[in-house]
This record gives C-alpha cells, structure tokens and sequence, in this order.
C-alpha cells in the first residue's frame, strides 16, 4: 500500500524495533535510517506498521511520530476501507454517472475468496463482488473496478462495446496500471480485473 509520510527523504536503515501497542492497533515495526534526517514514513507490510525515522530520534520522539503515524494510517484505511452498504451506494453514484445508470446491481459487497481476480460478477442475478484486497487501495482504483463489473450487467464479455463502456471512466487505464504494478510487485496470479461475467451461478472470473 502506498506509504504515509510526514517529509523527508529515504536512507539506508539499521537496526529495527520492535513496538508493542494497545491491543486494537496492530504491531507496530520502527526502523531507524542513518541517512534519514527529518523525515518520517510509515507504511503497511502485510499486518504490521512499519515506521521509518531519522537514527537520532530520542525515544520520546520516536514514541511521538509512531503514535501520530499510525494514527494517520488508521484514519487512512477507514476512508479506504468502506462497508458493503457504502460500496452499493458508490456503485450507483457510479452507474449514474458513467453507465446512465442502466447497471443496476442487485447487490454489491467485499469477499476474501478472490484470490485470481479483484472482482466478479453474476449477471443472473445482478450480484458484484469486490476481493478485499483491494481495501487500503486508493478510492480511483476501487472505482473503476466497480465500473468494470457495473459495465458486465450490461455487456457480458470483453469486447469493443464493453470496452467502451469502461473507457467512460476517466481513470480506467491508470488504474489498470496501478493494479497490474500491485499484483507483479507481489507475485499475484491477478491478470487483470476478471475474465468477463457469467450468466449462470458460478463466480465469473
């Protein structure tokens, strides 16, 4: 995920800290840079916050930026992580503005069962599913993956008049960029958003 940071530049690191914290915040990783002088980072690495800080920091200082830090990764993530109904309400926003809103989901919400794809969706019934790997990602991202399967209830494969309709999003082939770049940055087995919606029951992929 895409790091916080409060100024600076990068630098070589040395050894790191592991901090524990309150039993609702996740771990907390300091990482001190000899070359870092005053800026201060912080970033996810799978479940754990890491903060990177200048080597001089004294322990108050440290104390001080990694509180504020994950503070600000936390309220980072609640703006990026929204419900399932506040997804369903994106989507129409969506719909409406790119699609006429002719795509009209019968439900949209976040699965943890997508492991090859970042969305699907079951045009016999009008069901979207977002994999919540994309939860933390920037809200354009998230957008143009809910078009991507808005624009499967109306046309069912990858052709030119699908793509079209995609194209309308501003942002489509940024976005593309950026989850291609995730999934190869991550040895993924993602290719692309899905591959094409399915009339039947079974998820489309």
């Amino acid at each position: 995920m895409a790091a916080q940071g409060a100024r600076a530049a990068g630098g070589d690191p040395v050894p790191t800290t592991a901090r524990p914290v309150a039993h609702d915040l996740p771990p907390v990783e300091v990482r001190r840079s000899a070359r870092r002088r005053r800026t201060v980072t912080a970033f996810r690495d799978g479940g754990t916050v890491v903060v990177c800080i200048p080597a001089g920091f004294t322990r108050a200082q440290e104390r001080v930026w990694v509180d504020r830090m994950v503070t600000k990764l936390a309220a980072q993530d609640q703006r990026r992580r929204p419900s399932d109904e506040a997804l369903a309400r994106r989507a129409a926003e969506l719909s409406a503005r790119y699609l006429g809103g002719r795509a009209r989901p019968s439900s949209v919400r976040w699965v943890a069962n997508q492991t090859t794809r970042w969305g699907s969706t079951t045009t016999a019934d009008g069901t979207i599913r977002l994999s919540d790997r994309l939860q933390g990602m920037p809200s354009w991202v998230v957008d143009y993956v809910l078009v991507h399967e808005l624009a499967h209830l109306l046309e069912h494969g990858h052709g030119d008049r699908f793509w079209e309709l995609v194209e309308a999003y501003p942002r489509t082939e940024r976005a593309r960029g950026y989850l291609e770049g995730f999934a190869t940055a991550r040895d993924l087995p993602i290719a692309d958003v899905d591959d094409g919606a399915d009339p039947a029951a079974q998820l489309p992929g």
